[in-house]
């Protein structure tokens, strides 16, 4: 293979990946989109029953599956989980980190334990999956970080004051890991989603009255994405094809943020 083709490969043949929130949605789709591109995958999340449907859909791509029970609003359940795939794999070469959540809420009306529960998984849990993993990147010298995002964290919306923080405070750790763990050919991205279906959104537009129109009104291609698409960009800050891009919140959006 030329040293220009190999610029433009997105396979991942002999990875180890490790996906949080993997049991639905976009984490799911991040799973077996890793696994289509080669490699092994570690899937993480609260239960182990609901994490046997992705494990058969990797296993059925031909590669090795993993399942990790973890809540990542635990600190030392996330080190246990890495410790676990590192022991299992004998090294952790990408980290996806899905687990996430939202509960709408006028700011007016935001209760503690809601803006609790959103920060300590959306971006305490995320930032300690990524100290755990980033230790075993800088130890082994390379890695590929890809945080789940939002154009929530890129511009506000009502009645998602936590929401819109924490994303916005995924962004910003994306920058400074990437900064400080660059020296180790670790590099550190996020991907930032519009609406897209999922178990988590669905019922929003099934419950709200002219939700869909109104999101579908400000994304300039005219429709939700789909989580295959957010899969494909989170496949490519894993790959080779990415390893000059580091620090960076990529808006898969539909043009929702070029307004």
């Amino acid at each position: 293979m030329t040293e220009e083709r190999a610029l433009l490969d997105w396979r991942l043949d002999g990875k180890v990946a490790l996906v949080t929130g993997a049991a639905s949605g976009l984490g799911y789709a991040s799973a077996l989109a890793l696994a289509e591109a080669g490699a092994d995958v570690a899937v993480a999340g609260r239960s182990l029953d609901r994490l046997a449907g992705v494990c058969q859909a990797i296993e059925a791509r031909g590669r090795q599956a993993y399942p990790v029970v973890a809540d990542v609003r635990d600190v030392a359940q996330i080190r246990r989980m890495v410790d676990q795939v590192s022991d299992r794999f004998g090294r952790i070469d990408i980290l996806v980190n899905s687990a996430g959540l939202n509960i709408p809420q006028p700011a007016l009306e935001v209760t503690e334990d809601a803006w609790d529960t959103i920060m300590e998984t959306n971006a305490k849990g995320l930032f300690f999956c990524c100290q755990a993993a980033g230790r075993y990147m800088v130890a082994q010298r390379s890695g590929r970080i890809v945080n789940i995002g939002s154009t929530m964290g890129l511009v506000g919306m009502a009645d998602r004051a936590a929401y819109c923080a924490s994303k916005g405070a995924v962004s910003q750790l994306t920058k400074v890991l990437a900064i400080e763990w660059a020296p180790y050919n670790v590099t550190v991205n996020a991907v930032a989603p519009t609406f897209v279906e999922t178990p988590l959104t669905r019922p929003y537009f099934e419950r709200i009255p002219g939700f869909r129109e109104e999101v579908v009104r400000r994304i300039p291609l005219g429709r939700l994405g789909t989580p295959e698409e957010v899969a494909a960009a989170v496949v490519f800050l894993a790959s080779d094809a990415a390893s000059m891009i580091t620090g960076v919140t990529l808006p898969v959006d539909g043009g929702w943020t070029a307004w």
